[in-house]
């Protein structure tokens, strides 16, 4: 039960914090980068509101740019999540599920049963 009030506040207080979020998809130190990962198939945005290679094979500088967007959005994940008093991991589902619902078609999401795609 007290996860579901703890959500509930979270999805109450979404009207202040829900442009936060999804500015959050823009928090990569080179945001081309980031969309032309994406674009390129490499990368794709998950309900988990992370980043994740789409292909395990991808070159250094797209595995370095995953982990480069996720820390980020982890530090402001936390932040919001301190200032709203609910658990990060419910601040990085809302933020993933409207990563995903804004992911432009042709590119890949990882829902939430782990299958990637293609929109």
């Amino acid at each position: 039960m007290g996860n579901k009030i703890r959500f509930l506040n979270l999805l109450r207080s979404s009207a202040t914090c829900v442009p936060t979020l999804i500015a959050i998809g823009a928090i990569a130190a080179n945001a081309e980068s980031l969309d032309g990962a994406k674009s390129a198939g490499q990368i794709g945005e998950s309900v988990d509101g992370y980043v994740h290679l789409v292909d395990e094979n991808a070159p250094g500088d797209v595995k370095a740019l995953v982990k480069d967007v996720n820390e980020k959005r982890r530090a402001k994940y936390a932040s919001i999540a301190i200032e709203r008093g609910v658990p990060v991991v419910d601040v990085a589902a809302l933020a993933g599920a409207k990563l995903v619902e804004r992911a432009p078609s042709g590119q890949y999401v990882l829902d939430s049963t782990g299958k990637w795609r293609k929109k």
